[in-house]
């Protein structure tokens, strides 16, 4: 490439800028998957998952340099990693110590229930007039919980199950409802795998639960849904305070 005024541009026709983004977004995208991301966001990634699958269990203590090994980083960018975490509420950090992954309370899934029940009650009433339009949205998640129902996958199923009520407040279209909504995702996923792995038999209740509400948006009734989504709730606390 050339040298030029500000006012050149190649014969692409980028300016001479974009051509420069261009050159590096080339570049990032010929290297390793690996180190395309960040080594802080590798840390966090695998912790965090390794959490809520509950490889790494309630009282149980990490360390950095377990975690820099295991990741295959330096213990900068698991500080970082381990700070985000403390932040969503699933470690607490002690100084040179480590981070204790918090157990799963149950005050905590007092709170958890209780917002979900105002977000998504008012959610399921702002949607009625669009509702129609989500219908199938809502069928491909519950075909989704089906599939893998089947397979026994308890993780991917109550990633589906999440998916299919973020729809419904998402389409509410009320943006900090719905990131509030979204912070909760995580907690709720702790919270749900061990029950769904001990008793397999809640997804196919669950499977039902959300196909009638399905149904209730193909019919002439707000109330009739937002009682099923109450009830769906309800059920699904009480399912969780009798596995913790």
């Amino acid at each position: 490439m050339g040298s030029g005024t500000a006012g050149d541009e190649p014969a692409n026709g980028l300016t001479l800028g974009d051509e420069t983004a261009e050159i590096a977004r080339v570049v990032v995208e010929s290297a390793p998957e690996a180190e395309k991301i960040p080594a802080a966001e590798r840390v966090y990634a695998y912790v965090k998952a390794a959490i809520l699958d509950r490889t790494y269990p309630g009282g149980e203590l990490l360390t950095e340099g377990e975690l820099a090994t295991a990741v295959g980083v330096s213990r900068t960018p698991v500080r970082e990693a381990l700070l985000r975490l403390e932040e969503s509420g699933l470690v607490k950090l002690y100084p040179k110590r480590g981070a204790l992954v918090l157990p799963v309370l149950p005050q905590e899934i007092n709170d958890v229930v209780e917002a979900r029940e105002l977000i998504e009650t008012h959610a399921a009433a702002k949607v009625w007039p669009r509702r129609k339009q989500l219908i199938a949205v809502l069928t491909e998640k519950v075909d989704e919980m089906r599939t893998h129902r089947r397979a026994g996958d308890a993780k991917s199923f109550l990633e589906a199950d999440r998916a299919f009520h973020e729809a419904i407040v998402d389409a509410a279209g009320n943006q900090i409802l719905a990131k509030l909504y979204n912070s909760l995702r995580d907690r709720q996923v702790r919270m749900g795998v061990p029950g769904i792995e001990v008793q397999p038999a809640r997804m196919d209740k669950s499977i039902v639960a959300h196909q009638e509400m399905i149904d209730a948006l193909g019919g002439n009734s707000v109330k009739r849904f937002r009682e099923l989504v109450v009830a769906h709730i309800e059920t699904a606390a009480a399912d969780l305070r009798g596995v913790q």
